[in-house]
């Protein structure tokens, strides 16, 4: 048998690598690439959460509301709307709840135009004081004992009985009411703190926020302005369909919180919470998190982003302490059934990224994260 000459040999292998080549080339192409990355992502990536971190989620009492001054009026009146809120435990009491939400609605703006008011009447000239007087008032301030927590004064339960009574009777019109719905984790975590003195979270499976992360910014048409780009509208769509599920706290991440906040205001939506510092994806699971911590804690969010990056996020959010519910936004273009196409390319293109991102995370971590804000 003759021996095959070395350049034959060579010409074999570079034709064998070349056919290879283009195999994967056409692979990268198919809609199947980007597929099979996802799925492997989403089997080897670990989402378990990390224990230690979660106690700073532990309270789970989220809250998107200023803290209201006790003794104020506002106070008073969350407290008259707390109290009828606890009857709707009773079997005896069957109030329309959605009916007393819109009078303590109406009851919040009447107090606060009446408090402007007031404000206004009684704007007068400030006379400096001399240094002398400075003292006297210093020193009279920290001899008087404060006792913060006597609010139950006589002017108090008058003012309390007022708007209870405002609560059940004031006559208002509703549009047309769908199925009744049930006082706000808020609500809930507040009747068991007026009970029992301590604020002390229910166990819940049901998620605490909807977290959605940026996915970046462009010029507008007018080539002036900064407007989302296509993956961040497309994370906002997407938002708009969850938030008419469920009545929970928007939270928006990244450096184009501001913007995505403007986007959703556009459409009758109101997102309160805004983590605004973050520049990367680690960045988004560290900063949110802490953000969520201070407002109360929240164990387990609904996370809103596209497939490719979700493996990633969640496994950051995790480490943690965040539980995650993942709702899948549309990419900017969409695959196509069997042929090789550029918008195949893209999706493999994203997924290559994303498995890089995650190997290195996972080995060396992201050297680019700040630990605060």
């Amino acid at each position: 048998m003759s021996k095959v000459h070395w350049m034959v040999s060579l010409v074999r292998v570079i034709t064998i690598l070349f056919v290879l080549l283009g195999c994967f080339v056409l692979f990268l192409y198919s809609p199947f690439y980007s597929q099979l990355m996802v799925k492997s992502l989403n089997h080897f990536v670990s989402v378990d959460v990390n224990e230690v971190a979660a106690q700073s989620q532990k309270s789970a009492a989220l809250s998107e509301h200023e803290n209201l001054e006790p003794g104020s009026n506002l106070w008073i009146a969350r407290q008259a709307y707390l109290k009828l809120i606890e009857k709707r435990f009773q079997p005896e009491a069957t109030e329309d709840l959605k009916l007393i939400q819109a009078r303590y609605k109406l009851l919040q703006q009447l107090i606060v135009e009446e408090q402007e008011k007031e404000n206004e009447q009684e704007k007068k000239p400030i006379i400096p004081l001399s240094k002398e007087q400075m003292e006297q008032e210093r020193v009279a301030a920290a001899s008087t004992p404060i006792d913060f927590l006597q609010f139950n004064t006589p002017d108090n339960q008058v003012l309390m009985e007022k708007y209870v009574a405002f609560l059940e009777t004031y006559p208002i019109e509703l549009p047309i009411v769908a199925e009744q719905e049930g006082p706000s984790k808020e609500d809930l975590i507040e009747l068991e703190k007026n009970k029992d003195g301590a604020v002390e979270a229910k166990k819940s499976t049901e998620p605490y926020a909807i977290v959605v992360l940026g996915g970046g910014l462009t010029l507008g048409a007018n080539g002036k302005d900064i407007v989302v780009n296509n993956y961040t509208r497309l994370r906002l769509e997407r938002t708009l369909q969850i938030e008419k599920q469920y009545d929970l706290p928007i939270v928006l991440s990244g450096v184009e919180a501001p913007y995505m906040q403007a986007w959703l205001e556009e459409r009758g939506i109101e997102a309160k919470l805004l983590e605004n510092r973050s520049m990367n994806t680690c960045e988004n699971s560290r900063f949110s998190s802490l953000l969520l911590q201070k407002k109360g804690g929240a164990p387990k969010v609904i996370l809103i982003t596209d497939e490719y990056h979700m493996p990633r996020t969640r496994r950051l959010f995790a480490l943690n302490g965040i539980e995650t519910v993942p709702v899948v936004a549309p990419m900017p273009t969409s695959l196509t059934r069997w042929r090789p196409s550029e918008k195949n390319y893209d999706h493999s293109r994203r997924a290559n990224y994303e498995m890089l991102a995650t190997i290195r995370d996972v080995l060396v971590g992201s050297s680019d994260c700040r630990e605060i804000p």
